[in-house]
């Protein structure tokens, strides 16, 4: 009995300190600043692995506005001196002016991104949406065709391309686009289409529309979100592209960006980094102001498509 009433004596207070408190007694005891202490614990490691991964950025347009002479000596992002003229010389500096070759990459990234948002919606919508023989198997086919590199049918790709006369010209890399190549955005975009309720399709067949009118005019304006991915996307990686431009434009007045950077290195001579630094910074600005536009699209494309 003694040993039962000195725990009634011990919780006593206890039970009363959580009924006046509101709390219990342990979380009051809890330090006050634990929370915050971790709170910013967590955003300075946050903040330096983002420093850590944006720095060979930040040395790059740092490195930009230096002299050619001082890009590798000094590892620091705090330059000494601003060299502005890196930007006026390296923009003059090949056999073209830099926006020729800026405006040759325009022209394909155009041509790509209208070719893979009418060819892959309306192979997209085909797969999602039409019953036909073999539909599975042509499926499972295109999710296979993801799995090859390009370096497998760039040959026979040349080679085709070469007897139809398109060597030395944008239409290799534009028209594989127009007929559905890429598989990876009509996959994209059949999930998304398979999220869409069927019952829209079937109110819309009610009013007498078909196929073409039901996808013109009720699965293309829901596919917003998934358009506005796969525009962003083949913008970047065609923007970004080397190889494929490197085997079928060899003409200089043809060059894109990526292969007029490559021109800045020269073998027989030395190479002038700092002019090369500056024409990347200004390669790279619509990339950044298309990501910084289409951010909201891009996130709400992906978080909507889920794999059913």
């Amino acid at each position: 009995m003694t040993k039962i009433d000195d725990a009634a004596a011990t919780t006593a207070p206890l039970a009363t300190e959580t009924i006046v408190t509101g709390r219990p007694p342990l979380a009051r005891r809890r330090s006050p600043f634990r929370k915050p202490m971790a709170s910013v614990v967590r955003h300075v490691l946050l903040i330096a692995l983002a420093l850590a991964m944006l720095y060979p950025v930040i040395w790059m347009v740092v490195s930009s506005l230096r002299p050619n002479d001082e890009i590798f000596r000094d590892p620091s992002i705090i330059p000494d001196s601003f060299e502005v003229s890196n930007y006026t010389d390296g923009w003059n500096a090949l056999a073209y002016p830099f926006n020729v070759y800026m405006w040759n990459s325009a022209l394909i990234v155009i041509g790509c991104i209208v070719g893979n948002l009418v060819s892959c919606s309306m192979a997209a919508y085909a797969f999602a949406r039409l019953s036909f023989s073999g539909k599975r198997f042509w499926f499972a086919v295109m999710l296979l065709s993801i799995m090859l590199p390009i370096h497998v049918i760039i040959v026979p790709q040349y080679v085709l391309f070469s007897q139809l006369g398109w060597v030395n010209t944008f239409l290799p890399l534009i028209v594989p686009k127009l007929l559905a190549t890429d598989a990876f955005f009509i996959f994209l975009m059949v999930q998304f289409i398979r999220g869409i309720p069927k019952e829209l399709d079937e109110a819309a067949r009610i009013d007498g529309a078909g196929h073409p009118r039901i996808f013109l005019q009720i699965i293309l304006p829901l596919m917003v979100p998934a358009l506005a991915t796969t525009a962003i996307f083949t913008f970047i990686w065609t923007w970004n592209d080397f190889f494929s431009q490197l085997i079928f434009l060899t003409k200089p007045e043809l060059y894109t960006v990526p292969l007029a950077l490559r021109s800045f290195e020269d073998a027989q001579s030395s190479t002038n980094y700092a002019q090369m630094f500056a024409m990347s910074v200004v390669s790279l600005i619509p990339i950044f102001l298309i990501f910084l536009l289409g951010q909201k699209f891009l996130i709400k494309g992906i978080a909507t498509t889920g794999i059913k």
